[in-house]
């Protein structure tokens, strides 16, 4: 398929530029509508604000990654459709369990998220480090920002919440698999 002169820079691998920018869309789309389902549950209690606080960041991160899919011509997941239902209903499902539910949700996709964000960079300094730098800019400071947001959820409750480790270990199992899937499809 035709690209655009950025989306192809002399020796980059174009497979790996379109699974790591389509992938990583799709992870910063599903935490903007997590964020929102927990808004529209907790948006007008106390955490309401912190929880707002996060969401305006991803909002950031997808804005980014709307511009990277189009300055590299890269198609958006066919899942995106499923990702706005079960985001959504991840993050209002996860509010209803009150503050601690939240943050619990909050703590399994950011730590998730981040790790994923690591092997990316991983894989992109293996490669070739200077031929992906701006890239790689871009994914360490998303990443940063997401452990962040881990570290807010722990520091507010993530782990008095009801069935802690059976929550995130369902939510993280979920994660890897919508991060399969968005790599691919």
């Amino acid at each position: 398929r035709p690209r655009s002169a950025r989306a192809a820079p002399c020796g980059t691998d174009g497979a790996l530029i379109d699974r790591v920018i389509r992938v990583d869309h799709a992870g910063e789309y599903g935490a903007d509508r997590i964020y929102a389902g927990q808004m529209a549950v907790l948006g007008r209690t106390a955490v309401g604000p912190l929880i707002r606080q996060m969401w305006d960041q991803e909002k950031d991160h997808l804005k980014k990654f709307n511009e990277l899919m189009v300055a590299y011509r890269v198609r958006p997941t066919v899942l995106l459709p499923f990702w706005n239902v079960a985001g959504f209903a991840l993050g209002a499902g996860s509010a209803l369990l009150g503050k601690k539910g939240a943050m619990a949700c909050t703590v399994a996709v950011e730590e998730s998220i981040s790790d994923h964000y690591n092997s990316q960079i991983r894989a992109l300094v293996e490669r070739d480090p200077e031929k992906y730098k701006e890239l790689l800019q871009i994914i360490k400071q998303f990443r940063d920002d997401e452990r962040e947001h881990h570290d807010i959820g722990l520091e507010h409750g993530a782990e008095g919440a009801p069935a802690y480790s059976v929550l995130k270990t369902v939510i993280q199992l979920g994660c890897k698999a919508a991060i399969y899937l968005s790599e691919r499809i």
